[in-house]
């Protein structure tokens, strides 16, 4: 159905000096979630003159929103972050990447309804080239509609036969579709590379916006750049009487300025309940995400603090050790895309990830990889021991100790007798030690804070990713330098000392993975609510 017609007459503010543009294949989005719907706007709008005029949004009716700006300023990037949707439009580190204009919808995730509809536009690619034939050919005593609709009537505006069959040179048929775009739609936010300095052409290009009279609010992408140029634009934005910007930034992602953007549009509409709505909505649904997220995090930690393994007490440990270290190592990969699909990323891949995860990859039972957070094994051995494998009174409450045989070669393994049977009849059970789950919650705390302060922009793993950014291991040092862990090694949560009693717990020992999961549910809940405390400290 086409958005733009209602009962055969378009809609949107000064929809009526809208003209009719050629229609075009555009993107089409295969499965769209429950709060993001998207495809291909065709641009063959029947828009005459002669339709029923707007004067201003109407009260209860989906915002209808166009993304307009220089080629490259990050259009599509800025949607793909607003969307949650890394596949939205194509991004290229390359001029005119978008064609054609592109539909996308924001709807309420509980109704369903439509609240705001985005159009992502070509790119400007020539305003002034574009705002010399105004001038050149439009009367200036006109008022700035009458002056764009005598350019989308030309053949300059048409591109293709018509341009040829004139004999010109000139084509603007990208900037029609964007002018076309424009006065079908309520309202415009005019993205704004930060990182560019201010150029005659964008002063041209907000100048032809200004004509088209609906409200027009710069967004500055690209902000967390060392080579921001905010201060400049604001100064010219001011001279030109666009008082209200806002920063959004696709690649660095914070919540707060999508809130300011909504925010910031609502304030220029005469009714803004459509936004109201969206703000609550997307705010209800960011703060379950969290809550999510944690569980995940929370679920996987007791997993691995409930594995197992029995072996006697003459038995060789180390092909033992291996299989349970690899296991914890392919629990933590499935925590991590549990995240990543949670987040919208939708990917398993890391080239195809908008955020470098060769980092939170890195082998967990690495002795380095443990010093280097400044985590120490609970033995009082060299950091990460040999194996990262162990388990000491601090963390159980009874520990008998181990054969000097297996100590000696482990060098900080440290296995549990339990119990006086075990010690009778010679069983040793091998945990994974107190260092390492607070190294794999650590890390999985960092990559979640990264997942929620990364944008659904960037193409490949280390593409857009800003000069002087954190490592995951930096991030996790406070002011001091010193390792910021949800908790002292010697002092895990009760949960997690309780899971070391519960191997039916842990799918990595019973092999059962919904029963176990089932079993340790209103634990993991419990954990949540802890690691959330811990992370807001």
């Amino acid at each position: 159905m086409d958005n733009n017609k209602t009962n055969g007459q378009p809609v949107g503010l000064f929809a009526d000096k809208a003209l009719k543009d050629e229609p075009h294949v555009g993107y089409v989005k295969a499965a769209p979630t429950a709060s993001t719907q998207t495809h291909a706007t065709e641009e063959s709008n029947d828009l005459t003159a002669h339709a029923g005029k707007k004067t201003t949004i109407a009260s209860g009716e989906a915002l209808k929103l166009a993304v307009v700006g220089h080629t490259n300023t990050g259009k599509t990037s800025i949607l793909r972050t607003l969307l949650r949707d890394v596949y939205f439009g194509e991004v290229k580190n390359e001029a005119a990447t978008t064609r054609h204009v592109e539909q996308a919808k924001l709807t309420d995730s509980q109704t369903g309804e439509d609240l705001v509809i985005l159009y992502d536009t070509p790119g400007l690619e020539d305003a002034s080239g574009l705002m010399d034939w105004l001038e050149d050919n439009t009367a200036s005593r006109r008022d700035g509609i009458e002056r764009l609709q005598q350019f989308l009537a030309a053949d300059i505006a048409q591109g293709g036969d018509a341009l040829t069959s004139s004999g010109g040179n000139d084509d603007y048929s990208q900037e029609a579709k964007v002018i076309r775009q424009l006065l079908a739609s309520d309202m415009a936010i005019y993205v704004v590379d930060a990182r560019e300095p201010v150029l005659g052409k964008y002063k041209d290009e907000l100048a032809i916006l200004s004509w088209a009279a609906i409200p027009v609010m710069p967004v500055f992408n690209f902000t967390d750049s060392q080579d921001a140029n905010i201060d400049e634009w604001q100064t010219m934005l001011a001279r030109r009487n666009l008082h209200i910007s806002t920063r959004f930034d696709s690649v660095a992602f914070e919540f707060e300025d999508e809130m300011r953007l909504w925010q910031n549009l609502a304030t220029m509409l005469t009714h803004s309940e459509m936004l109201e709505q969206l703000m609550t909505r997307r705010t209800e649904n960011w703060a379950q995400l969290y809550d999510e997220a944690n569980i995940i995090i929370a679920d996987f930690l007791l997993n691995v603090a409930a594995f197992v393994y029995e072996i006697n007490e003459d038995d060789d440990p180390m092909p033992i050790l291996a299989q349970m270290q690899e296991a914890v190592r392919q629990s933590e990969r499935a925590m991590q895309h549990n995240l990543l699909n949670l987040y919208k990323f939708y990917d398993n891949a890391v080239a195809a990830t908008p955020l470098e995860l060769q980092a939170y990859q890195q082998d967990p039972f690495d002795p380095e990889l443990l010093k280097s957070y400044g985590i120490r094994t609970t033995s009082g051995a060299a950091a990460g021991a040999l194996l990262g494998l162990g388990i000491d009174a601090a963390a159980l409450g009874t520990t008998l100790g181990l054969g000097a045989a297996i100590g000696g070669i482990a060098g900080g393994l440290l296995s549990n007798t339990s119990s006086i049977a075990d010690k009778i009849t010679g069983v040793k059970r091998l945990y994974i030690d107190p260092a390492t789950l607070t190294l794999l919650a650590t890390r999985a705390i960092d990559l979640l804070t990264a997942l929620r302060h990364r944008g659904h922009a960037a193409t490949d793993a280390t593409q857009l990713l800003y000069k002087g950014e954190k490592t995951n291991i930096e991030q996790a040092l406070d002011d001091d330098g010193h390792t910021v862990t949800p908790w002292p090694t010697h002092k895990l949560p009760s949960e997690l000392k309780k899971a070391r009693g519960k191997p039916q717990w842990s799918s990595l020992s019973s092999g059962k993975s919904e029963q176990a999961q089932l079993l340790r549910a209103d634990m993991a809940w419990s954990l949540a609510s802890k690691l959330q405390s811990r992370e807001s400290e």
